[in-house]
């Protein structure tokens, strides 16, 4: 026998008992004999007698328990204001890590649930730092009206939005960060009306869920892409309930195991007494449900608005710029205003700072540079959490280009922190800026632009040769130069824009590899002056892309900007746990 005691957690009321018998059932039915469970079921009044049935579910491997929550609520009231709904079962989850600080994590279930698959997998995931595990709610994947309520008053995209019917709490940073506190602050800020306490949980566990597989928490909802044996746990949301409905699709799976319970009757009994004017009703409820998310989302208050209004207003007009953008397709143009650009003519630039004063310069710049990132560092403006694939860079030994996604100032620090820890002392690090960044960016940024082994580009063309010859030589001596295919900058944009083909001519006429370096980001918990979290960095540092010596130069082009694109995508969607979507695309 395991000695990890595995914590499963119910919420209910009198009326609900019987479903969580069936539920239950299902998971002992299924649960590997190698581990104890410890089922504790969240209540304020559940009668003597309703008791009955579940914990005669009891056996060596599962122990039972109802833990009545009153005494907690009357504690919490005391402590913050709470509305009267906070009583409602559905709230009980957000209890459980401060309640049962013996947990270092634990499963919270719905009762409307059917368990095929062993439940000890389940909690033997390993989700890291993460505050959750959990799976994509289909209700807001699927049906659009859901999906914009999602972005347009929640602030989480359709495609990271999770049903919490059925999470894996990591409850140590449950009580780390304080998401009970946090979430009774949002009480008293703003009421979501439409999913509740999944509105909350989804905004204050916003980029710390780690995204289980979905046959986990199998939503009887529209589309299910995989057979329905395949699924771990079969979730009967909204009123698609087997015990109110004879055509529930899957219902069948729900039976199979009512059968053998003890309040098997009792189902029956529900479902032949539950009238055509209850199923018109439980209609009329969607219906409602949706008006009132489109109601929410065009409410001129609700609350991504309301925040927005609280947000420094130029970069709320920047976010509303990239999101026009996007829908016209205008990716290689920038959001922001540029300072005007002057031409940089051939004299004014040594792309090899040879001379002794261009030298002293660099030197100087970089001691600045590293000083004022430290600074960016120690005061939480700059958090890197993660450099993932550095051995690729230190592997290298030849040139390369070093290819980024595009969407803060900063993201070149990050890059040249990835240099650093690389460790390449005979290789040195450039960047390809633009020319109006060396020509006219002011004062100490601008110093910076035109002495930290910079490659200013021109619109002349003798200086744009002259880049040519200096860029090629540098990756030809075995030196690392950074691009940005995608051309523009959008502030804090997560996706990986379609890229521009420069750096991978430059990889294919010099024979040299292309490294794509993707930075993903998550809101920390660290509040910027303009009113957003500062993002927390993940740098992934792809394999090298080589050209291939079969193809011609512009077929190494096309190759190695199709493949650098292919990387991005795939670790854009593995590490956010959604599909690559443009809203120039239909959705």
């Amino acid at each position: 026998m395991n000695s990890t005691v595995i914590p499963i957690f119910y919420a209910c009321d009198d009326n609900f008992i019987k479903y969580t018998v069936v539920s239950l059932y299902s998971i002992i039915k299924n649960a590997s004999k190698d581990y104890k469970y410890r089922v504790h079921v969240l209540h304020t009044e559940v009668a003597a007698k309703t008791k009955e049935a579940v914990l005669a579910l009891a056996n060596e491997n599962f122990d039972i328990s109802f833990d009545n929550v009153s005494e907690y609520l009357e504690a919490i009231s005391r402590e913050l204001p709470i509305r009267d709904y906070y009583s409602k079962t559905t709230y009980y989850r957000l209890f459980i890590a401060k309640m049962f600080p013996e947990y270092k994590k634990a499963i919270y279930i719905d009762s409307d649930t059917v368990v095929q698959g062993d439940i000890s997998e389940l909690y033997n995931i390993e989700i890291g730092d993460a505050y959750l595990g959990a799976c994509h709610e289909q209700a807001m994947v699927q049906v659009d009206e859901y999906g914009t309520y999602a972005e347009r008053v929640v602030g989480v995209s359709r495609y990271s939005f999770f049903n919490a019917g059925m999470i894996l709490i990591n409850c140590d940073q449950f009580r780390r960060y304080s998401v009970l506190e946090n979430f009774l602050r949002h009480l008293n800020v703003y009421n979501f009306v439409v999913t509740q306490d999944e509105d909350y949980l989804n905004l204050i566990c916003k980029d710390r869920v780690y995204w289980l597989d979905q046959r986990w928490n199998t939503e009887i909802f529209g589309e299910i892409p995989y057979p329905i044996e395949e699924a771990k746990i079969l979730h009967y949301i909204m009123v698609n309930k087997p015990w109110h409905y004879a055509d529930c699709r899957h219902g069948d799976i729900f039976w199979r195991y009512a059968e053998y319970t003890s309040v098997f009757e009792e189902l029956c009994e529900v479902i032949s007494a539950y009238t055509d004017e209850e199923r018109a009703r439980d209609q009329r409820s969607m219906d409602n449900l949706l008006a009132l998310a489109v109601k929410e989302t065009n409410r001129e208050d609700n609350y991504l608005n309301r925040i927005n209004k609280m947000r420094a207003k130029d970069r709320v007009a920047i976010l509303a710029k990239i999101e026009e953008y996007e829908r016209a397709g205008r990716f290689d143009e920038d959001v922001e205003e540029d300072p005007p650009s002057k031409e940089l003519l051939p004299e004014d630039v040594d792309y090899f700072r040879r001379s002794p004063l261009a030298k002293a310069k660099t030197k100087m710049a970089f001691t600045a540079a590293r000083r004022y990132v430290q600074n960016l560092i120690d005061t939480k403006q700059l958090i890197i959490k993660e450099i993932r694939g550095i051995e690729h860079l230190q592997k290298l030994q030849s040139g390369a280009i070093i290819t980024c996604n595009h969407f803060n100032a900063y993201d070149s620090f990050a890059i040249q922190l990835v240099y650093d820890a690389a460790k390449q002392p005979k290789r040195k690090f450039y960047r390809v800026i633009r020319e109006g960044n060396y020509t006219s960016f002011p004062g100490f940024y601008g110093m910076l632009m035109r002495n930290c082994n910079t490659l200013p580009l021109s619109s002349n063309r003798r200086t744009l040769k002259k880049f040519t010859e200096a860029t090629g030589k540098l990756l030809r001596d075995g030196h690392f130069v950074l691009v940005y295919p995608e051309q523009s900058m959008w502030w804090n944009y997560r996706k990986p824009k379609p890229l521009k083909p420069g750096a991978f001519m430059f990889a294919a006429k010099n024979d040299v590899p292309v490294v794509p370096c993707f930075i993903t980001m998550r809101d920390s918990d660290v509040m910027g002056e303009d009113g957003f979290n500062v993002q927390e960095y993940t740098v992934h540092v792809c394999a090298p892309i080589y050209p291939d010596e079969t193809k011609n130069y512009r077929q190494n082009t096309e190759m190695l900007m199709a493949k650098n694109y292919e990387l991005w995508k795939e670790i854009y969607e593995r590490e956010y746990g959604m599909p690559l979507v443009y809203t120039t695309e239909k959705r």
